[in-house]
């Protein structure tokens, strides 16, 4: 229930959050639920490639600058702007006026996103964005927001909100808003491809269910994932899971055996998409060097290196 409203003086000059994306290191889709949703079973893992966002005070209202800056290795898109939405529709704005109405909040905020993670490619960016703006409006303000608080109206925003808030390690069930921790055998560094076509993720959804996604098929995927957190969990035995969307790929489905023949060849192994894609990221291995891979490698796609982290958001006030 929204609090009482109340004109709140900010407790800090501003908030820097660094936002970080994430790699689902294993994805299955089960049936479509009753809510239109589908059933998941997917392994989150944050890595480093983050957003950076800053929140300074205003007196009403929200506003939002982006600027981009191109994190590749190797490449990057033409129209990097392309795939943030703009105005109102875009997910830090629709977390500021969510948290702003649920504190009773009349006092508003500016802010400036600086954009690294690629927008529509399955890494989710705007989640991490959103994730961090609840938090850095809430730092801004001294706005106390319970942890069950914060999870309620992050799950409002978009499936891994949730997960873009708490970040580490998680086995994600639901529509991957269900989340326990899990523990990482150790830390891993991978490196991510990022062609410029996209896969749409409604069509590909309702193409799964036109393959009559069977009950036998997701049962098991469904016992393979909870059983990974029974023990310190290893990238490869993540991997295992796969990733479903990469069997709907329709036109797109020879770009991807291309894309992943061109990474294996330069060095990369255990390589799959990340959510409904079309980021498709493999891991490094310890001896192998991301510069070695990238000097191998064919291809016009952009390519990015990341390792997995501990935490999805880190705020520092200013």
């Amino acid at each position: 229930m929204p609090r009482r409203r109340s004109r709140v003086r900010p407790r800090v000059a501003g908030v820097r959050v660094e936002a970080c994306a994430k790699l689902n290191l294993g994805l299955a889709v089960g049936p479509k639920r009753p809510d239109g949703f589908h059933d998941l079973a997917t392994i989150f893992q944050s890595i480093s490639l983050a957003d950076t966002l800053l929140a300074r005070p205003a007196r009403r209202g929200f506003t939002l600058r982006v600027r981009h800056e191109n994190a590749a290795l190797r490449g990057g898109r033409a129209r990097p702007e392309a795939g943030v939405p703009r105005g109102a529709d875009n997910l830090v704005l629709r977390a500021a006026r969510l948290l702003a109405r649920h504190a009773g909040l009349e006092a508003g905020a500016r802010f400036e996103l600086v954009k690294r993670i690629p927008a529509g490619a399955g890494l989710g960016g705007g989640s991490a964005d959103a994730a961090a703006t609840l938090a850095a409006l809430a730092a801004l303000y001294g706005i106390r927001l319970a942890r069950a608080e914060r999870l309620g109206l992050a799950a409002q925003l978009g499936t891994d909100v949730p997960f873009a808030t708490l970040g580490g390690t998680a086995l994600g069930l639901g529509r991957g808003e269900r989340l326990s921790p899990l523990g990482l055998e150790r830390p891993f560094r991978a490196l991510i491809a990022v062609p410029r076509w996209r896969v749409l993720t409604g069509p590909a959804f309702a193409q799964i269910d036109r393959n009559k996604y069977g009950l036998t098929v997701w049962s098991r995927n469904l016992r393979l994932a909870q059983s990974l957190g029974r023990k310190s969990l290893s990238p490869d035995r993540a991997l295992l899971l796969g990733n479903s969307f990469e069997a709907v790929l329709g036109r797109r489905e020879a770009d991807f055996i291309s894309l992943r023949s061109r990474l294996e060849r330069a060095g990369l192994c255990s390589i799959h998409m990340t959510g409904s894609g079309s980021a498709v990221f493999g891991i490094l291995a310890d001896r192998v060097s991301a510069a070695g891979v990238i000097a191998r490698f064919v291809g016009k796609e952009a390519l990015y290196e990341a390792r997995s982290t501990r935490r999805a958001l880190m705020l520092r006030t200013l």
